[in-house]
């Protein structure tokens, strides 16, 4: 804990991995950090990806207390009407997620 990691910019590295078609990443409830980096992934039609993949692009890229420990692989995020992510939405389900 006790560092600033701007999920934007972890998100741009997610996206430049070749298998990724889009990307967000959240905060998610952490027992000792209080909060930790959850990243979820679209990959590429015909694009395989494996958690284990992800999180070594990541280590190539960023610094390790960056790079999130959480992935979620999904067919596609939720948008809006402008076509941006609902990040709340993420957020909202990790939330319930950990209360369950």
């Amino acid at each position: 804990g006790g560092y600033n990691v701007y999920p934007r910019e972890v998100g741009d590295v997610l996206r430049s991995h070749p298998a990724v078609a889009d990307a967000a990443v959240v905060g998610v409830p952490h027992e000792r950090h209080g909060e930790e980096g959850k990243a979820v992934i679209a990959l590429k039609a015909g694009k395989q990806a494996t958690t284990e993949d992800i999180i070594a692009y990541c280590k190539e890229q960023l610094a390790s207390y960056k790079y999130p420990r959480i992935i979620e692989f999904r067919d596609a995020l939720p948008k809006g009407a402008t076509g941006k992510i609902l990040k709340r939405v993420l957020r909202d389900e990790a939330k319930a997620e950990g209360s369950a």
